[in-house]
């Protein structure tokens, strides 16, 4: 897929709750378009519907009305099924708790969405293998979450996210509860699956060093999203 692709496309896309007082519009009528191979980041108040955007964008959420499509495909047209098995092998999910299995090791916690997919536990267990090696944690694979640090439990979100080869990596506040050095660590590592291995990742984030990173920064306010910077298209 060539850079200039359309990898996803969010067209006036509203969110609504109905609260005690009334209906609360989260999303307005919000517009946007994704290309592949590049890093995101969603900018903002706590608050604004980042978190909110995030999830309608991984089809955890629907839309009030609006459209999402992934490759010209629109995703809510699909039913319950199409849609759970979309979710799983198409997007990863990494967010600020980590929600990793207590009783799994790291290995089998990496795994966990693969065999959900059905793919051969063999071939799991090789992949999920080169993905923990890939983010550094080679000589933890048998370790339970207990015995990690939190950055450590934190890559091995990432590679779980990572083990279905999914279109799109979605991180919400990924680095909020990590210290600064392993904070940084986390975005040295999300900025390298993009610029190294092609993934594409939107994050919601507070952390201005990770947003100075991104390709394009969107500041969500007021129910819609305003560009920062826009695409560097060019940007090797």
């Amino acid at each position: 897929m060539s850079r200039g692709m359309i990898q996803l496309e969010a067209k006036q896309v509203v969110k609504t709750y109905r609260g005690p007082g009334g209906d609360v519009e989260v999303l307005q009528s919000l517009d946007f378009t994704l290309r592949p191979a590049s890093l995101v980041a969603i900018v903002g108040a706590s608050g604004a519907g980042k978190s909110t955007l995030l999830h309608v964008l991984g089809t955890l959420e629907r839309p009030t009305s609006g459209s999402i499509q992934y490759q010209g495909k629109e995703v809510f047209s699909l039913n319950s099924n199409e849609l759970a098995r979309f979710r799983n092998r198409q997007l990863g999910f990494v967010f600020q708790f980590h929600h990793l299995l207590p009783e799994l090791n790291a290995l089998e916690n990496v795994m966990l969405p693969g065999l959900i997919a059905g793919r051969p536990r063999y071939d799991l267990r090789k992949a999920g293998e080169r993905l923990l090696e890939a983010v550094g944690l080679q000589a933890r694979v048998e370790h339970r979450p207990s015995e990690l640090s939190g950055g450590e439990q934190q890559r091995v979100a990432v590679a779980r996210a990572l083990i279905n080869d999914p279109l799109l990596l979605l991180a919400d506040e990924p680095s909020g509860n990590l210290d600064g050095p392993t904070g940084e660590d986390l975005h040295d590592l999300l900025e390298k699956l993009v610029r190294e291995q092609g993934q594409t990742i939107v994050v919601a984030t507070h952390n201005q060093r990770l947003a100075d990173r991104a390709d394009a920064v969107y500041r969500m306010e007021g129910g819609k999203l305003h560009d920062l910077r826009g695409f560097a298209d060019n940007r090797n």
